[in-house]
């Protein structure tokens, strides 16, 4: 009953991925064509990121990004930027109406920039969220590594290092020649006519003006049909849920732990499965996992559920190797791995993975222990733990007090484990099968055990090996 809850937990939250809009088909050679509108976020990100994945993953022969926004967020726009700059196949930038702030700097990241008639690209200096200039020093601090950032940037996709620059620094002169095309003073803003004026036979920065999609592609000379990328409903919840996945990893662990503690009861189990269940579908949905590390994570689970069911206490394989798996599908699900990138992740790819597992195993093992000493001793413990489901037998647990006394249950008496103590289960003494538990340890059938404590209603018994 209880692995069918579970089961239940899994397929409705697996079965939200399943009822979300399908994943737009992308055929090889295709021009994709995917929007940035709207404030550059961490939600922008997610779909961003899912989007490009799939428009090299389909071999398209370009893809092209729809742009219009007043800017947003610096840090996001650094990893967007980051990603744009991995990015195989050719890539363009038709700025409709706005690419302002840290917008400019994405659209510097991108090799080809066309602009609509009406538009404007600049204005990139970094200001507070409330819209008032930075402090002195973090101003400084920020401008020199923006400053450096966008002119690689610049340089790696063929566009003036001193142009971008520009946008974001106002004590930055431009000049090409011997004309100077921006002075120093202000943060530089261009509109479509001076982006695209040609000196010494070069646009400025932009290739054109065109007034769409299509009219790009043509002056562009894309060949490929035009597929749309669309954002979903479902990308704020993936960054929501991936920015939580530490969390999310702790809910899973202690619900997992918990479970095996305290078997008689759903709930813990039903928690963990929801957790881990509520992990994969988030990274899923941001474009980092597909269906293969819930293969490999339940393959894990099932390893290690055979290692305590039918060889506790025997052999250690099944475990080590279940659990192997498991923590390998975990840090497997949030690697952000590109398709041209090789198999085998670098240690950059990894460091956002192992620093949320290692806050999640960390922040496990601090409540584990906690648990493990305190969570025995508590009376919503005893009264769950006495209602585990046993084996049907005779039992004296809840008899009245002189049962145990005619059995003489004291300290020292010594019997067997009748069925897994983990920590609730039946104990034999003489001819008579008594409710016990444990302090927390896991014992296995037919282990000898002592009786350390008993007062009539409750009978904690241990492993006669270690007493």
């Amino acid at each position: 009953m209880k692995m069918c809850a579970i089961s239940i937990c899994f397929a409705f939250v697996f079965g939200v991925a399943s009822h979300a809009p399908a994943r737009e088909t992308i055929r090889r050679g295709d021009v994709v064509v995917v929007p940035v509108h709207g404030e550059v976020a961490p939600s922008l990100l997610a779909f961003l990121r899912r989007a490009m994945k799939t428009a090299e993953s389909n071999d398209a022969s370009a893809i092209v990004f729809d742009m219009n926004t007043y800017g947003g967020r610096l840090d996001t726009a650094t990893e967007v930027v980051s990603a744009f700059n991995q990015i195989k196949i050719p890539t363009y930038t038709f700025i409709n109406t706005n690419a302002g702030s840290a917008g400019a700097l994405i659209v510097i990241a991108t090799q080809h920039i066309y602009m609509a008639p009406v538009s404007a690209i600049g204005a990139a200096a970094p200001i507070l969220s409330t819209g008032e200039d930075l402090p002195a020093t973090a101003k400084e601090k920020t401008i020199s590594y923006w400053s450096a950032l966008v002119r690689g940037s610049a340089i790696k996709n063929g566009h003036n290092p001193d142009l971008a620059e520009a946008f974001m620094n106002k004590d930055k002169e431009v000049k090409i020649s011997e004309r100077v095309v921006h002075r120093k003073g202000a943060v530089l803003t261009l509109n479509a006519q001076e982006a695209t004026e040609k000196i010494n036979g070069k646009p400025l920065l932009a290739e054109g003006v065109v007034d769409s999609i299509a009219d790009l592609t043509k002056k562009a000379g894309l060949k490929g049909t035009i597929a749309k990328i669309e954002p979903t409903g479902f990308e704020q919840l993936a960054f929501w849920i991936t920015a939580l996945a530490p969390l999310l990893l702790l809910g899973g662990i202690l619900g997992a732990y918990l479970e095996f503690k305290i078997p008689g009861v759903m709930w813990p189990g039903v928690i963990s499965a929801i957790c881990f269940a509520l992990f994969f579908l988030g990274h899923y949905l941001a474009g980092l996992a597909g269906w293969e590390v819930v293969a490999l994570f339940v393959l894990g689970m099932v390893l290690v559920l055979i290692e305590i069911l039918f060889f506790a206490h025997s052999t250690i394989v099944f475990g080590v190797l279940g659990v192997f798996l498991i923590i390998a599908s975990l840090l497997w699900t949030m690697i952000d791995r590109y398709p041209q990138q090789p198999f085998l992740p670098t240690g950059k790819m990894l460091a956002i993975p192992l620093l949320n597992m290692f806050i999640a195993l960390v922040g496990a093992l601090l409540v584990i222990t906690l648990l493990a000493r305190y969570l025995p001793r508590t009376s919503l413990y005893r009264r769950f733990a006495l209602i585990d489901s046993n084996p049907p037998g005779p039992s004296l647990a809840g008899a009245p007090r002189h049962f145990a006394t005619a059995l003489a249950l004291a300290p020292g008496m010594q019997g067997t484990a009748v069925t897994v103590l983990r920590p609730s289960g039946k104990a034999r003494f003489a001819d008579h099968v008594v409710d016990v538990v444990t302090e927390g340890e896991f014992i296995a059938r037919e282990t000898p055990v002592t009786v350390i404590q008993s007062d009539g209603m409750r009978v904690v018994v241990k492993s006669a090996a270690v007493v």
